[in-house]
């Protein structure tokens, strides 16, 4: 196993073990399938163990596992507070304190603000007093370090990332969301400043391995490596030292031993010219599926009414590659919920990005049509719900 460094000088497997995707077993999870495929993991090295508040069961699971097994002082618990649940601080100690009860543990390794879009959510956790609780929280080492875990623009991730000295941060990334979300821009900003970055959806849920058109399978064939779909994903991220640790959700011994030797056998800047050439071959087979042919450069941006078009676009285009679903499950957690608005129908049709767009999009035509496919009036309540929730129900 290869490990690379936190800010700290502790050594981190690089890949993480995700525990949102145990196998389910009746109402809850296959423990006893759980148990050995996480001690698999951690014989072969992974000493990173993510998890969160909201994945069903999940803490629970793995505080039993590492109880019974002896493991927790040989290990690393990554957890995560629901911020969006908490309007007081009061809040924030009861979720807190529950965790630990269900991790079986006194303290947490890595303790994450849970799927940040905005800095208006910091901002919030603020005006409740989390500096302080932090501070409290670190000193009496209940949490050794603090991080966030991020999901929305590059602009918002840099600004979260500036605003607060983190230990670490966990974003998605991979060879086909090079320039969304965070992208490789947040992920070389966070890596200037020393913080260390844990890759989440390195597959895409999986996407990666189990969607790809025929086109990109032949290419990677083509590439003569004998690498599965899996392990040129993760080779791509190990290839790059910005990147600490990458999760994988395993839920079979085979997944987690195929893993487990990529990881032990990738370091970076191992990748050759040809190798990269293949990426960008399969990256290119999966773009012809778009509906807009959105590269996600960004010279769009900003638009003078706060349009996310980048952010539209590539919720769109997941609609294609994906799901309709999925499509807009993208658009819910990546653009609808930033506390200034950023919808397509905000458009006043000025064409101001057409101009700069490098691949002469008829940008404020395919907004219109995302737009429509991407919020359906059962979205447009769900949205404006949460909205209300999380920008006026807790406004302080």
């Amino acid at each position: 196993m290869q490990y690379r460094k936190d800010r700290k000088g502790d050594d981190l497997s690089i890949l993480g073990f995700g525990c949102m995707r145990f196998t389910r077993k009746g109402t809850g999870i296959d423990l006893e399938k759980a148990e050995k495929e996480i001690l698999a993991a951690y014989r072969a090295g992974v000493n990173y163990y993510d998890t969160a508040y909201i994945y069903p069961n999940s803490e629970e699971t793995i505080g039993k596992i590492f109880e019974r097994n002896g493991m927790r002082e040989h290990i690393k618990i990554a957890t995560k507070l629901p911020q969006y649940l908490c309007s007081s601080r009061a809040a924030v100690d009861r979720y807190f304190n529950e965790e630990l009860s269900r991790l079986r543990t006194d303290h947490v390794d890595y303790y994450l603000m849970h799927m940040m879009t905005d800095l208006a959510m910091w901002e919030k956790l603020e005006r409740i007093g989390i500096r302080e609780w932090i501070e409290e929280k670190k000193a009496s080492g209940a949490i050794r370090n603090i991080g966030f875990s991020y999901h929305g623009n590059t602009e918002n991730f840099l600004k979260i990332l500036n605003v607060y000295d983190w230990d670490m941060c966990q974003i998605q990334y991979n060879y086909y969301d090079r320039t969304s979300q965070a992208g490789e821009e947040g992920l070389k900003a966070a890596a200037a400043k020393g913080i260390p970055v844990v890759i989440m959806e390195p597959l895409r849920g999986g996407k990666l391995v189990n969607m790809l058109p025929k086109e990109s399978l032949s290419a990677m064939k083509a590439g003569g490596r004998g690498w599965s779909p899996a392990e040129w994903g993760l080779r791509w991220l190990y290839d790059q030292p910005e990147v600490t640790v990458v999760l994988s959700g395993m839920n079979s011994l085979d997944m987690v031993q195929e893993n487990c030797r990529v990881a032990s056998e990738t370091e970076a800047h191992s990748l050759t010219e040809q190798d990269f050439a293949v990426i960008e071959e399969v990256v290119q087979s999966i773009r012809a599926k778009d509906k807009v042919g959105c590269t996600g450069c960004r010279y769009c941006v900003p638009c003078p009414k706060g349009v996310d078009i980048p952010g539209a676009f590539r919720s769109y285009n997941a609609m294609a590659l994906e799901s309709k679903g999925e499509g807009r499950r993208q658009y819910f957690q990546t653009v609808a919920l930033t506390k200034d608005p950023a919808f397509a129908s905000q458009c006043i049709g000025c064409g101001k990005c057409e101009t700069h767009c490098p691949q002469n999009l008829p940008i404020r035509e395919k907004l219109k049509e995302a737009d429509k496919a991407l919020r359906p009036l059962h979205y447009r309540i769900a949205i404006g719900a949460a909205r209300f929730y999380l920008y006026t129900l807790h406004k302080k």
